[in-house]
């Protein structure tokens, strides 16, 4: 009797001493277990706590496109001729008015010669029907020359005045020709595209040299008409061009042709030229109005993918992931995850 209780002893006490080692082994796997990032979020955290409201906020769409020069213009001649002198290169930054090429007018040189020769020749002639006017006058006065004289004389002298205007005239077309053999930049920018070479041959149209203006972007984009209903010129959008926020003030609406569907274009201010021509773009377009839960951008923490707060309760502050909606460049919205009435921590700068 004695061994058989002292054995259910020894066994009794070596299921005790087996259970628990077991839950210390299991409290040593739980903790060995547990990330950094839960140690981190357990602990308190350093910053200023504020409670979340309902807010009213503007449901948006967001439409991309494309932010493109409002100024730019490829330019050609009118002129067929051999390039003599291609002043510029591409990313050049040139002023309104200046010399980008010239091109060989020689020929128009020449011809300016013939016609002032013309105009020389036009001037003496209408000089002359002017002199013999005047006198055919005082003699029609004195009744010495006949009615038909006269008229013979105004005449000529019409006749003389209308070569001397056509021979100006001339000179005025033939100078406008030859200004075509200088190109200029049409507005002050940036040279984009230089066509040809000295030594090229210019035809009429072709293209030469393009010029852009990037101080001023315009972005276009298609949206449905009910969400561009309520949009007026004048407005100001919140936008992104390479993802960097900008605002975007409405230029006009117009129906795109397509359906449904109409063009919004929007201009950004570049004078810096910190916003490179080309480059993608997205206009946000409000198109109606719902609550959400606004957080500060500062708020907000982030691992990988995953985005969070930090929520203080009764029990201490814990990180919580969370779902983010519409972002301006101060608070985002939050649109699940997080209640109305909630406290979250604001980490100090040095904190996050």
């Amino acid at each position: 009797m004695t061994s058989t209780k002292t054995l259910f002893t020894t066994l009794a006490l070596a299921t005790v001493a087996g259970f628990s080692l077991a839950a210390c082994s299991g409290a040593k796997e739980k903790y060995a277990s547990a990330s950094p990032a839960d140690a981190a979020a357990a602990r308190p955290v350093v910053g200023t706590a504020m409670i979340v409201r309902d807010t009213v906020i503007d449901a948006i769409i967001d439409a991309s496109g494309v932010a493109e020069p409002i100024q730019q213009a490829t330019l050609s001649t009118k002129l067929m001729g051999t390039v003599t002198a291609v002043l510029v290169h591409e990313g050049d930054a040139v002023r309104a008015g200046q010399t980008l090429l010239r091109i060989d007018a020689r020929d128009l040189t020449a011809k300016a010669a013939q016609v002032g020769a013309s105009i020389a020749e036009a001037h003496a002639m209408e000089r002359e029907a002017a002199t013999h006017a005047a006198r055919i006058r005082a003699l029609y006065a004195d009744s010495a020359a006949t009615r038909a004289q006269l008229d013979a004389a105004e005449t000529g002298l019409a006749r003389a005045d209308a070569g001397l205007r056509a021979a100006q005239a001339a000179l005025g077309e033939l100078e406008a020709m030859r200004s075509y053999a200088t190109v200029t930049a049409p507005f002050g920018g940036v040279v984009t595209s230089r066509a040809v070479d000295p030594g090229a041959f210019a035809a009429p149209g072709a293209p030469l040299i393009t010029v852009q203006d990037g101080s001023t972007l315009r972005i276009s984009v298609s949206a449905a008409g009910d969400a561009v209903r309520a949009l007026e010129r004048g407005q100001t959008l919140t936008a992104t061009i390479d993802g960097v926020p900008v605002s975007a003030v409405i230029e006009g609406v117009v129906p795109a042709g397509v359906g449904n569907l109409f063009t919004v274009n929007a201009t950004v201010a570049n004078r810096a030229g910190q916003y490179r021509t080309g480059s993608a773009a997205v206009v946000s377009i409000p198109v109606a109005r719902e609550h959400a839960v606004l957080v500060p951008n500062a708020a907000i923490v982030r691992e990988g993918d995953l985005t969070g707060v930090i929520v203080r309760s009764a029990t201490g502050d814990d990180r919580r992931w969370v779902r983010l909606g519409v972002s301006t460049a101060t608070h985002t919205a939050v649109s699940s995850g997080l209640k109305a009435g909630e406290t979250i921590m604001v980490p100090n700068a040095a904190a996050r």
